[in-house]
């Protein structure tokens, strides 16, 4: 097989693997409802059941980007996304909140073990120039997995339970990490091809060895890193809040929608991100030239959309929450597109593992902390008839709003990386 056509079956794979980390991320907001009946639980302790995913995929991320860099990205994922097929299997034959908590955190032990290989591994088969370009293409199937975990996943419940549900989805990844193991390498070279030239072109092999804990001193101490580690953290405590478990409980309590018909507006979410992605990579290195301005546009827009929901929030029609589903997700997804790339390019490349691996904690502990806080809040307002009013919704999204606020201040401190467009020769006539 030629280098061209291998390197992107090894982008294939490792693509499928990151779609359906989004579906294991996701999947709670859909079947929530369900669950709730189904466990006999409140909304503070199903917060604390769908974040059970991030509290272990947040700590994960230092000892993903150390083991890719240390015990190699394939191994590192084949390895742990074995462990989220089994914790998905788990959650399915379930019975009772303790033992869901538990598969849940398995799952996010699992799945933490993807993303920041598959950067490392990019990294070895794509040269420097095309790297954001790739990442953007695995946030678009990340968009995928999102959207397979809103209306699909919502008709599959229908037919086989929710329960059924993940023992499929968790088989379904049992056999991606055995493709993964069979046809994936870490370079160029353990498959008999030349290495790239990454080196020579981003000027980020400085020769040093780093240790495990020079790496991640290096990062913290940084100061490019901390802006774009705290937009990311408030940004992500409001997506991945609302798309990855309340958004499906709002949609069910405040407009009276079922499961599929909250699910088909909660698609729109994905597909934002499947649009978003590329969109912003394009914006960035096509016409602004800029990493910066990308990301202050992108969360002043996701702030803007955000208001109108936190104060007429059973304002919307239905065609109106399609749309806002649609654009808000489009408009925050930079944050991964902008963020990996700009935070790559400020570490020597042998390094770039435990680098990305730092920042991306932070999102995932920003929906740590924002799923249970939104349910408490939830609670302490009180259920009516197993539902939440709608007041209790706009108060949630209130909090989030500020949030939003936060991370667009954080956005106003990021450093630019991307330097600017060298002009090209001039044509003479």
């Amino acid at each position: 097989m030629s280098f061209a056509r291998y390197r992107y079956l090894i982008f294939v794979l490792l693509g499928t693997a990151y779609l359906l980390v989004f579906f294991h991320r996701l999947a709670p907001a859909v079947v929530a409802v369900d669950m709730m009946a189904d466990l006999q639980t409140g909304g503070a302790l199903m917060g604390l059941l769908a974040s059970a995913y991030f509290y272990p995929y947040a700590l994960m991320q230092i000892p993903a980007g150390l083991l890719s860099d240390t015990w190699g990205p394939r191994r590192s994922v084949v390895a742990f996304f074995s462990v989220a097929a089994a914790g998905s299997i788990l959650l399915g034959f379930t019975q009772n909140v303790t033992m869901a908590i538990t598969a849940r955190v398995l799952v996010g032990l699992g799945v933490a073990m993807v993303f920041i290989p598959t950067l490392k591994i990019l990294t070895r088969w794509f040269e420097a120039h095309e790297f954001s370009r790739m990442t953007s293409l695995l946030m678009s199937l990340g968009g995928v997995g999102a959207f397979t975990a809103s209306t699909p996943l919502a008709f599959l419940s229908d037919a086989i339970t929710w329960r059924g549900s993940m023992i499929v989805i968790g088989v379904a990844t049992l056999a991606i990490s055995a493709l993964i193991w069979r046809l994936v390498r870490d370079t160029p070279e353990q498959s008999g091809y030349r290495p790239l030239t990454n080196c020579a072109i981003d000027n980020t092999c400085d020769g040093v060895k780093y240790g495990l804990l020079g790496g991640i001193f290096l990062v913290l101490k940084n100061k490019i890193f901390w802006p774009m580690a705290l937009c990311n953290f408030f940004g992500a405590l409001v997506t991945l809040s609302f798309n990855g478990l309340w958004g499906g409980p709002f949609l069910m309590h405040a407009y009276g929608l079922s499961r599929t018909q909250a699910g088909g507006v909660l698609s729109m979410m994905a597909v934002g991100l499947i649009f978003g992605a590329p969109f912003w990579n394009w914006l960035s290195h096509q016409v602004l030239y800029s990493r910066k301005k990308v990301l202050l546009i992108s969360q002043f827009s996701g702030l803007c959309l955000f208001a109108p929901l936190a104060f007429f929030t059973a304002g919307f029609s239905v065609l109106q929450l399609y749309l806002w589903c649609f654009f808000f997700n489009f408009s925050m997804c930079s944050m991964v597109v902008v963020g990996y790339s700009a935070i790559k390019e400020s570490f020597p490349l042998q390094i770039s593992g435990t680098a990305t691996g730092v920042l991306n904690i932070f999102p995932f502990a920003g929906a740590a902390l924002g799923q249970p806080l939104i349910g408490w809040y939830l609670d302490s307002a009180g259920a009516i008839g197993g539902r939440y009013p709608v007041e209790a919704y706009s108060g949630a999204f209130k909090m989030c709003l500020i949030s939003l606020v936060v991370a667009f201040f954080c956005s106003t401190l990021v450093r630019e990386t991307l330097p600017p467009k060298t002009p090209g020769p001039k044509t003479v006539l």
